[in-house]
């Protein structure tokens, strides 16, 4: 498989990216790099979405123990607010592969868009997380982390549900946000939030 003049198949050092937690009205925007090790496979990669629970916590150590190199890195609620969900998602990639302990010598990018900033070449990929084993890989390491901070939230805020829906706009999570206000880690600038505080 060749991209941009790049022959994977060399043993080049290509980092998979991808990200969690743009649609959630609560909470970090996460994003994951992977760079897998070709000499230790990690079996059964997928789109996150596609993987229970189980299987996902089951490969997140796997994944981490296996791989050449790994970062998980995020933008707040606060960056959110300030640059929008798009631009804080640029942010929280483009933070995840400039911390990998190892420079990639390309990224695939899992979407329509490259972050700004990157240190290496990269090319995006819709639906990449199904197609490209490190995608899939960096899929798993986000949703976990991400998933972990909505259950250590559900510990601290147990009245809103968020380790049932993880965050997102569910007839549940918007009926406790309007019947108990929104929390300081709530993003804001999402209308069902901005309204609450008008």
């Amino acid at each position: 498989m060749e991209t941009l003049g790049f022959d994977f198949s060399a043993g080049r050092l290509v980092a998979g990216v991808d990200e969690v937690g743009r649609g959630p009205l609560i909470g970090n925007v996460v994003a994951a790099a992977v760079i897998l090790d070709p000499a230790k496979p990690v079996p059964g990669l997928t789109d996150s979405k596609k993987l229970s629970e189980k299987k996902r916590e089951q490969l997140f150590p796997l994944i981490q123990e296996r791989a050449l190199a790994w970062s998980i890195a995020w933008a707040s609620p606060e960056e959110i607010d300030e640059l929008n969900i798009l631009h804080a998602t640029m942010l929280a990639m483009q933070r995840a592969v400039s911390q990998l302990s190892i420079v990639p010598e390309f990224a695939l990018i899992d979407g329509n868009r490259c972050p700004p900033g990157l240190p290496c070449p990269a090319e995006a990929i819709v639906k990449g997380d199904l197609k490209e084993p490190a995608i899939s890989a960096a899929s798993i390491l986000a949703k976990v982390y991400r998933d972990r901070e909505m259950a250590e939230l559900d510990l601290r805020y147990p009245d809103y549900g968020f380790a049932r829906h993880k965050g997102y706009p569910t007839a549940f999570h918007m009926e406790r946000l309007r019947l108990l206000g929104p929390l300081p880690e709530h993003r804001r600038s999402f209308r069902p939030v901005a309204e609450l505080l008008l």
